[in-house]
């Protein structure tokens, strides 16, 4: 894993960001290009380390697709059925057809498992040295407390892609998970049980819960109560623990409010919207090109993929919103995008998606959404909904309403108001790296099946793009394999089934 030059200064700049190369992923030092106990012996340094974390979110990594979480992100829904690719061009294929899925050697199952592990172990060097570090009391928390969610964050993240789901009737879920990195060591960890995963990631979140109360986040690339209590949210609902992501899901969107419908169409691409909770800022100076969030999901940049493969939705789950919900009118029927300026080669397809908007058809900055309140809402409405109490849909409804005024509070109950708030998900979502997971945590199958995105006139309609048109739940495929560079290095690893 070669890093390029050009990133050399980014990371002496922000002090700690990411490792040079190593033979393994769960890499042993924390970097080669600042001393370590330079970086580490105070807390104005290690804000600097921190900050360093926070850039490396969206930096590109290798290939031009792997930017960061984004590059994730993306990955994660494109796996699921709801982001149609027109034709046969860009990247992600292989997770689009989950080829490379099932491919131990595939750049698709290292690169998430790289990404997640770098920020990891850069959280874990903090860590390591917060205690001990010279200055106050209060920034110790902080610090720690945010570094304490990167780490739950990557474990909970790595562990719904390469670990079985969580079964909260098979308590305990003695299923492999994934290695836990919790310090900065040559050690060859074996993978720890789902169950252990979570009892982890559910201890780090609960201490910096203590830890962030009182803080006042400079902007929302940092992490603090309310994205504390969103991830603790976040995690009960994989864990089908109901009451306690209610919960925090109340607590994360209190006082927060939903964005304006004129809001909504604006691009997605800026983190000081009121909804967002946490995302990513990027300057000028530290845009990645085509390489960024942007040059693959807006549909305004002029990059190859986007002019001839711009992202489109799948028309069975557009087709259940009526044209008042703002939020399907993000998505063109026809192709055309006329309020929005794309360039004169940009191929025309039905669906196609403007939610994404860069900063113009030369600058494919975007800001990356991690977390928004209207998540926190459907968690809240869903939980509930599964608890069987009445004021679920009212929650909905609280949201729904501010995406489109006509809509009527639902009478449904049961598994019919469940289905309701899954399909609003989906739709409010689409695109920010929730689907797979989604499909994972329910037990639900891959179904792609239906009305095809493009005209059956047309040659490269989806079923011959999407060779994967289904794939039924608690099949083997929904655990990613792990990457054969990491078992070699460390032969403590046991690969998934293939």
């Amino acid at each position: 894993m070669k890093i390029q030059n050009k990133k050399l200064l980014l990371m002496v700049l922000s002090v700690l960001s990411l490792s040079s190369c190593s033979e393994d992923f769960l890499v042993k030092k924390p970097t080669e290009f600042v001393d370590y106990a330079s970086a580490t012996a105070t807390t104005a340094n290690l804000y600097s380390s921190l900050n360093g974390i926070h850039r490396s979110l969206y930096i590109r990594y290798e290939g031009q697709n792997e930017t960061g979480i984004a590059g994730v992100m993306q990955a994660v829904d494109i796996a699921g059925e709801d982001i149609v690719y027109p034709i046969s061009n860009g990247w992600f294929l292989g997770v689009y057809n989950w080829t490379g899925l099932s491919n131990e050697n595939s750049q698709d199952v290292a690169f998430p498992y790289r990404t997640f592990y770098r920020i990891n172990r850069n959280a874990n060097t903090i860590l390591d040295a917060v205690d001990i570090a010279n200055g106050p009391e209060a920034d110790k928390k902080i610090i720690k407390g945010q570094a304490l969610l990167y780490r739950a964050f990557c474990h909970f993240q790595l562990v719904q892609l390469y670990g079985k789901r969580y079964d909260a009737t098979a308590i305990p879920n003695s299923q492999l998970g994934i290695p836990l990195a919790l310090k900065v060591s040559n050690e060859k960890l074996p993978r720890s049980t789902v169950e252990d995963v979570y009892t982890q990631i559910n201890k780090d979140i609960d201490a910096a819960l203590l830890l962030l109360v009182g803080y006042n986040k400079p902007n929302n690339s940092h992490l603090d109560l309310r994205v504390a209590q969103g991830l603790k949210a976040r995690v009960a609902l994989v864990q089908q623990n109901w009451p306690a992501a209610s919960t925090f899901a109340a607590a994360a969107r209190s006082g927060k409010t939903l964005m304006t419908p004129a809001a909504y169409t604006s691009g997605f691409n800026s983190y000081t919207n009121s909804e967002w909770m946490w995302g990513s800022f990027v300057n000028e100076l530290q845009s990645e090109s085509f390489a960024n969030f942007g040059a693959y999901m807006s549909r305004n940049y002029s990059s190859t993929v986007i002019r001839s493969c711009p992202k489109a939705i799948f028309n069975k789950l557009l087709d259940r919103f009526p044209a008042t919900d703002v939020r399907s009118t993000l998505f063109s029927r026809t192709g055309a995008h006329p309020n929005i300026t794309l360039v004169s080669t940009a191929r025309s397809f039905p669906f196609t998606s403007q939610k994404f908007l860069s900063v113009s058809t030369g600058d494919s900055r975007c800001d990356v959404p991690y977390m928004r309140i209207a998540e926190m809402f459907l968690i809240e409405a869903e939980a509930k909904a599964r608890l069987n109490d009445p004021t679920a849909s009212q929650i909905l409804f609280n949201l729904v309403t501010a995406r489109n005024a006509a809509y009527v509070r639902s009478t449904a109950t049961g598994q019919a108001l469940i289905d309701e708030v899954l399909l609003n998900r989906r739709i409010e979502l689409w695109g920010e790296g929730f689907r797979f997971y989604d499909l994972k945590r329910t037990n639900s199958a891959l179904d792609r099946t239906g009305p095809t995105t493009l005209p059956a006139t047309t040659s490269n309609h989806i079923t011959s793009v999407a060779n994967v048109m289904s794939i039924p739940a608690g099949d083997k495929r929904w655990q990613w394999l792990f990457p054969r560079a990491e078992i070699n290095a460390n032969p403590a690893i046991v690969q998934n089934p293939n």
